[in-house]
């Protein structure tokens, strides 16, 4: 026990101060972010320890804010004996008349998919009663069938469901209705023979579709899977045109996307922020839930992203030259225009490199930890930036071991980092940037 405590403490400063975290136990998919009154409810894929074969839960966080939240228990659990006996897994809630309406995949081990379920809220989404199911499992073979996601569109409910089939390939089936209980199957909203893009895999099948309306146009968000392979990228295109997509997030550790159709910043985005170690280097924790983003079309129709405006009242004062700067875990480095390089300096052993230049944003963490389980390597994003535009070339959040850096063209790459030397820590960057201490 004595050393389990001794690594809990000289790993702390690797703790998130504002991003949504159980205080210890495993995290995974956000789900359902919704607004009631002043609230924002969010709930996401939870377990109270490390252990896997724990079946998972609905963890519960609300905000009036969006950057500062309060945890609470779980707002759902498995029900044995029940359709979610071994857990219960992803999905959206919408506001039906009033009340807080989940819809997620019901988990029984040993059958071949997930049951699409429904449970309603009558606390205004503190808890939710028993769950029944309201769509048939599928009759023809897919390889996978999980991740309801409803919303209100031209006068009826929508639903689609994550999917994928061996001859179709990646798919997103469809259904509609005019009570949210029964549901009629309205064909694949879009699909996609697996293959390549850029580099990536587009997947066998995609997880956690969600549906935004950005522009009059109806934009799919995905997440790439195969069996085999499991977890791969976030994925954004049009349902309505041939289906080209494009990445979400640029960096290494961002899955499972969870969208707010409508917000009082518009539409936005959660993610899942994966851990960038092995899990033999776990202490009592592991994942984390991105910053909510404000998202918009760029000019080749990917998705776009920006923080909540609100991430701005975590700054400290009026800000201050941020090279030469010493800083805790928690801070924002904005660098407003053209090329350069900003280093954070954990010691002399340790540091990560962000790289400004031309259109091209670079992250190298290669050098960012000396721990052995702590994964490297660089990531990249061109047409980064948008001169034109009124954000700053690259606005980068530092948060414990999560990095997220948003670009002036809306580009955003997340990762995860791990020094092993606590703070303070030494910033180096261009005469022109910025440096903000950020706290709750």
């Amino acid at each position: 026990m004595t050393q389990v405590q001794a690594h809990t403490h000289t790993t702390a400063h690797l703790r998130p101060a504002f991003h949504v975290r159980p205080p210890r136990g495993y995290l995974n998919d956000p789900n359902g972010p919704i607004e009631v009154g002043d609230d924002v409810h969010l709930y996401f894929q939870s377990r109270p320890v490390l252990d896997m074969h724990v079946p998972v839960e609905w963890g519960h966080a609300t905000s009036t804010d969006y950057v500062r939240w309060t945890l609470h228990r779980p707002a759902m659990a498995p029900r044995p004996g029940g359709p979610d006996t071994d857990g219960c897994w992803s999905g959206n809630t919408v506001l039906d008349n009033g009340r807080v309406r989940a819809f997620y995949s019901g988990n029984i081990e040993g059958r071949p998919y997930q049951s699409v379920l429904t449970a309603v809220s009558d606390d205004g989404g503190t808890s939710f009663g028993p769950p029944h199911q309201v769509v048939p499992d599928p009759s023809d073979p897919a390889i996978m069938f999980r991740d309801p996601f409803v919303w209100w569109e031209n006068g009826t409910w929508w639903m689609v469901v994550g999917a994928g089939y061996v001859d179709r390939g990646a798919s997103i089936p469809s259904y509609r209705s005019t009570d949210l209980e029964n549901w009629t199957y309205a064909g694949p909203l879009a699909e996609l023979p697996r293959g390549v893009l850029d580099g990536h895999d587009t997947g066998a099948a995609w997880e956690c579709p969600q549906m935004l309306t950005i522009d009059g146009r109806r934009i799919a968000v995905v997440a790439s899977w195969s069996p085999e392979g499991g977890p791969a990228e976030v994925l954004s295109f049009d349902v309505d045109a041939p289906v080209v997509p494009r990445r979400v997030d640029h960096g290494t550790n961002f899955y499972a996307a969870s969208a707010l159709r409508d917000s009082r910043f518009g539409p936005l985005l959660f993610g899942w922020l994966t851990e960038g170690r092995d899990p033999a280097g776990w202490t009592d924790w592991a994942g984390v839930i991105s910053l909510p983003r404000v998202v918009w079309l760029g000019p080749d129709s990917s998705l776009r992203s920006a923080p909540v405006p609100t991430v701005d009242t975590l700054r400290g004062g009026a800000g201050s030259p941020a090279d030469g700067a010493s800083t805790g875990a928690q801070c924002e480095i904005v660098v407003p225009e053209g090329s350069g390089q900003v280093v954070i300096h954990f010691s002399e052993q340790e540091r990560v490199v962000i790289e400004l230049d031309a259109d091209t944003l670079t992250i190298d963490r290669s050098q960012a930890s000396r721990d052995d389980h702590a994964q490297g390597g660089r990531m990249q994003v061109t047409d980064a930036f948008d001169p034109a535009s009124d954000r700053p070339a690259a606005r980068i959040i530092l948060d414990g071991s999560i990095l997220e850096l948003f670009t002036s063209a809306g580009r955003v790459l997340s990762t995860r980092i791990y020094p092993t030397t606590p703070p303070a820590w030494q910033i180096q960057a261009p005469a022109a940037a910025r440096y903000w201490p950020l706290a709750r």
